[in-house]
């Protein structure tokens, strides 16, 4: 009997993210850095609003769009942190987290053949929902000497003919780097002159530390030209509720609504209603979160300079990235022997691209004392090893 299936398919790989976490879920006594989710319960308000929403009837399609009560809190939040305006009804698309909305930005935007750039490391499912939609995904390789920050002169020199999107996702999974304001301005200045396309994923930005978030929309003569990507999933501890958003150009924003309707319906009702109840009112939640990551973060990347595992300085999400070859290994080995011989799970780098290689993601969205656990653990295996 011939394959049946797609050769597009068969061309992606399945993620290297999922595999580490399924052989650690067999295992006992396991401290898990690998998957990038939160540790904190949902904040009580969202959980009160959303099981009110349940006991009230609420269990039926919105919108397409999403609810328009969403979509004005989302308008509304938007402009309090980065005073930009978007029209709920036009402007604004909610989705099943922001890994929907990455799919239908692709899929919209995406013509056979068409290339759209991305700096490496990024997050597993950046090159695959290029490929799935026919584009070609075009690397660019970022490295910790420069704090793994794609520059608008590398960004220009992968330009050709055939270039139609830019495709940034900072703060930064894996590596948790931030791009400067000014370097932003720099390369909204290279899609202007070129004109491109800017998807940015931006489901990071209220876990930035000691510096500050730009909304890559709010940068001189992007608004047009630029589709922003994000959600509640990391800062507000929502990753089951599945609820993120778009906003851009109506043009863009009506593209994926065609494909949402065929594909999704609407997002999740009770995550809706939840959101656009408490949004305005759990800012205080989310900072408290923030600055718990920070106090871990600077935990664990003090703790792995001190081992040896060079780690630059991550200013947002909450993902270290550690050079491990002072370990006389390579990554893959790496997280094999860590997770088999002191029950650490952390991800080999060259699961988010080539760049990543010799490199590890460790996430410190778990307990403070796990994370000494974890360095304690690591400290006896680079005691053998490095």
């Amino acid at each position: 009997m011939r394959d049946f299936v797609s050769q597009r398919v068969q061309s992606v790989p399945p993620s290297g993210i999922r595999r580490f976490f399924d052989i650690s879920a067999t295992m006992r006594d396991v401290i898990s850095l690998g998957i990038g989710e939160p540790d904190f319960v949902t904040p009580q308000a969202v959980i009160q609003a959303g099981i009110r929403s349940l006991e009230q009837g609420h269990t039926h399609y919105t919108s397409n769009s999403g609810t328009l009560e969403l979509r004005q809190a989302v308008a509304a939040y938007l402009e309090r942190l980065y005073q930009i305006s978007y029209d709920p009804d036009a402007e604004i698309l909610i989705t099943v987290g922001v890994s929907e909305a990455l799919y239908l930005a692709m899929t919209a935007l995406l013509n056979p053949g068409d290339e759209v750039i991305v700096a490496q490391p990024c997050f597993v499912a950046y090159t695959p929902e290029i490929i799935l939609a026919g584009g070609v995904p075009v690397m660019i390789d970022t490295h910790p000497e420069n704090n793994f920050e794609v520059t608008a002169e590398e960004i220009e020199q992968a330009i050709t003919p055939a270039t139609k999107a830019l495709l940034i996702g900072y703060p930064n999974n894996p590596t948790g780097a931030v791009l400067p304001h000014q370097r932003l301005l720099e390369i909204a200045a290279v899609a202007e002159r070129h004109d491109l396309f800017v998807v940015s994923d931006e489901i990071y930005d209220r876990l930035v530390y000691g510096m500050s978030h730009t909304h890559f929309a709010t940068l001189p003569n992007m608004r047009a030209r630029t589709l922003v990507l994000s959600g509640f999933s990391k800062s507000h501890a929502m990753t089951g509720w599945r609820l993120g958003y778009a906003v851009g150009p109506t043009p863009i924003i009506g593209a994926m609504r065609k494909i949402h309707q065929y594909t999704i319906m609407s997002a999740p009702t009770t995550a809706q209603i939840a959101v656009a109840q408490t949004l305005a009112q759990i800012d205080d939640e989310v900072e408290r979160m923030r600055a718990e990551y920070d106090r871990r973060r600077r935990l664990l990347v003090g703790g792995l300079n001190e081992l040896g595992l060079t780690c630059f300085e991550p200013r947002g999400a909450f993902y270290a990235f550690p050079n491990v070859r002072a370990s006389g290994m390579d990554d893959e080995a790496f997280c094999q022997k860590l997770l088999m011989e002191e029950q650490v799970a952390v991800i080999p780098g060259s699961a988010f691209g080539a760049s990543g290689a010799g490199f590890v993601r460790a996430c410190y969205a778990t307990a403070y004392e796990k994370l000494e656990q974890a360095l304690e653990r690591m400290h006896r295996f680079m005691q053998r090893y490095g």
